[in-house]
């Protein structure tokens, strides 16, 4: 098992890669923490995993309130004694569009989110990382940060390319306590938020669903919209003991679209 006895608290546990990151991270032999603002969904997802003979701890979290952040990470302290792993997953998506009609006073609130509710998860869990000796943080970003998105989210990218610059910052600081700190980009993720994007996609464009995830998939060099299930294992290597010397890294999992044209 990649991840046996380790702790991994992970945030922004929803119906995307958040969920399928806690589900095979308990089925790889982690003992998981998991944290959003749906406290419903959440404590199905913690059911499930504890139903399938795992372990999790389900706390509702609202990664822009320090108190939350404190409150998941001392509840897998509590819960299971260390914190081996956090990944970053908790975002706000911001408003489509162009840069020119944005509402630029917007962009704190996903900002605050998406990058400084890291900060503050790093913050909460690098006590008692560095009192066992070490521990592995993932921060999950975007290929838009990289790759500019026409008729995107600017603020969600601003955000995000922020998020990446914090990486490299907490990695070069904290690297003497034996913590890792990497990042990773992340493009379309087949999965349900995506597949309800497209549905409404192909209504507001009047052409069928196939066509639209074709057209997807034809900027994609491995011809697929890369399964969310999928990436979840690549950012979940990051909290492996296959990643020990890595840190200050940003890997993409996009399929490699953000080398298309």
């Amino acid at each position: 098992m990649l991840l046996k006895d380790k702790v991994i608290v992970i945030t922004g546990v929803g119906p995307g890669m958040g969920q399928a990151m806690a589900r095979i991270a308990a089925a790889e032999g982690a003992k998981v923490a998991i944290g959003a603002r749906n406290g419903a969904f959440l404590e199905g997802v913690a059911k499930e995993i504890r139903a399938a003979g795992g372990e999790a701890v389900a706390q509702v979290t609202d990664v822009s309130k320090r108190a939350d952040c404190d409150a998941l990470a001392n509840a897998a302290a509590a819960a299971f004694g260390r914190i081996d792993g956090l990944v970053n997953s908790a975002y706000a998506a911001g408003e489509n569009g162009l840069f020119d009609d944005g509402d630029l006073e917007s962009w704190a609130s996903v900002i605050d989110v998406a990058c400084m509710g890291s900060a503050r998860m790093a913050q909460a869990v690098l006590p008692h990382m560095k009192a066992q000796g070490g521990g592995a943080i993932v921060n999950v970003a975007t290929m838009q940060s990289l790759k500019p998105l026409p008729g995107g989210s600017p603020s969600y990218a601003v955000a995000k390319g922020a998020l990446t610059t914090l990486t490299r910052q907490i990695a070069a600081d904290y690297g003497r306590h034996n913590i890792r700190v990497n990042s990773t980009r992340m493009g379309w993720l087949w999965g349900e938020p995506v597949r309800n994007a497209i549905k409404g996609m192909a209504q507001h464009q009047g052409i069928s669903e196939e066509d639209i995830v074709k057209g997807v998939a034809a900027r994609i060099p491995l011809g697929v919209i890369p399964p969310e299930e999928e990436c979840a294992r690549s950012v979940l290597m990051f909290v492996s003991d296959y990643t020990r010397m890595v840190t200050g890294a940003v890997l993409d999992i996009n399929g490699g679209e953000w080398m298309a044209p």
